[in-house]
């Protein structure tokens, strides 16, 4: 048990990407030109990447980036992805690059990438894969909304989907920002914990606490300690949560020692969040967690027309393209790109403005 949980603990603390919301151009022409190529980025170790043109051929190594590459559009250019990502819609026609605990290089090579996105978990992977003469952009952890943010309109101007990734950011900011509302007058919020088995939990400076603290939890693993911490039966007892947060995987945790002697245990107290949505820094995972958290959290406040769904935002944003346009044919008489091209819009702007495996056997 203890080889797993420290197991699990390795997954959690490199489980992370990131990425940022750029300011908003004046025109649908200007957004398209702001996602034009050739670009060239520095990822997190440093490297400058340069693509020539827009990639046709993506090749992810992580499954939080597999996943933002569906929310922004640019799923027909995934070509290659992990087994942890077989769950999104298209993924059984993707090659699998998995092998043990990170991917096979010889795998990815048969993708033929133009380009490997490899989070923050696929460190290891990196140097490998352009060892090969893959072009590979790595990018660094992340802990909170605002990195997630970034992530996203990382991967969009890498690959060329910048509208995409504008639309997906603005709409886990009106999630979190619906979800902070609900639980913004909660004076007395409940204490919980999020036990990884063997004694490790999830503290401060975790993707996992910035959720559970939107979610309106008092996350007391993460008053004193930060990243997966192990802690003691004794210090676990004394942390005393309300309520655990389990998932498919340790739901029966509730029932072990210590924790059935907490007060989350005696009064059979849980929330039930999905693994992947914890272990994926990604906008889909946002938004679920979220809204997942809350509603069993505090049933009484929540409502469900908090939510905000996605072809909200979408309409949103294409209203704003159709008056940007106008206003730039009527201001100097030219004709603007029009509004499918890929690009960021006035939304970028607004969200940049706002404020948000299986244990360790299904890395995610």
């Amino acid at each position: 048990m203890r080889r797993f949980a420290t197991a699990v603990l390795g997954v959690l603390l490199v489980f992370s990407v990131v990425g940022a919301t750029p300011g908003a151009a004046t025109s649908t022409q200007a957004s398209a030109q702001t996602c034009s190529f050739p670009v060239t980025m520095t990822d997190a170790t440093g490297t400058e990447i340069t693509l020539e043109e827009r990639p046709e051929r993506v090749t992810t190594t992580n499954p939080s980036a597999a996943q933002t590459m569906w929310e922004i559009g640019g799923r027909e250019q995934v070509v290659g992805l992990t087994k942890f990502a077989s769950y999104l819609e298209g993924a059984e026609s993707r090659t699998n690059v998995s092998a043990g605990f990170g991917v096979s290089v010889e795998k990815v090579v048969g993708t033929n990438p133009d380009l490997v996105i490899a989070p923050n978990a696929s460190a290891g992977d990196v140097a490998g894969l352009r060892e090969a003469g893959l072009t590979v952009y790595h990018l660094p952890a992340s802990t909170s909304v605002e990195d997630i943010r970034q992530k996203t309109t990382t991967i969009g101007r890498l690959t060329g989907n910048c509208q995409g990734a504008a639309e997906a950011n603005a709409w886990m900011t009106r999630n979190v920002d619906a979800v902070r509302d609900t639980t913004a007058g909660i004076d007395d919020r409940k204490t919980v914990l999020y036990p990884l088995g063997g004694g490790y939990v999830a503290a401060n400076g975790t993707f996992i606490d910035t959720l559970l603290d939107v979610a309106g939890a008092d996350n007391v693993a993460a008053r004193n300690n930060t990243g997966y911490p192990e802690l003691s039966n004794e210090v676990l007892l004394q942390l005393d949560p309300e309520v655990l947060v389990v998932t498919e995987q340790t739901a029966g945790l509730v029932d072990e020692e210590p924790y059935a002697s907490t007060t989350a245990g005696e009064t059979n107290a849980t929330v039930r969040l999905r693994v992947r949505d914890l272990n994926q820094p990604a906008p889909r995972s946002v938004v679920n967690t979220v809204h997942d958290a809350t509603r069993q959290l505090y049933p009484e406040r929540y409502d469900e027309e908090s939510y905000v769904p996605r072809s909200a935002v979408e309409n949103e944003t294409s209203e704003q393209q159709t008056t940007q346009t106008a206003t730039a044919t009527a201001s100097d008489g030219t004709t603007t790109t029009g509004g499918n091209g890929p690009g960021f819009t006035a939304v970028g702007a607004l969200v940049s403005a706002l404020a948000v495996a299986a244990l360790v056997g299904r890395r995610r």
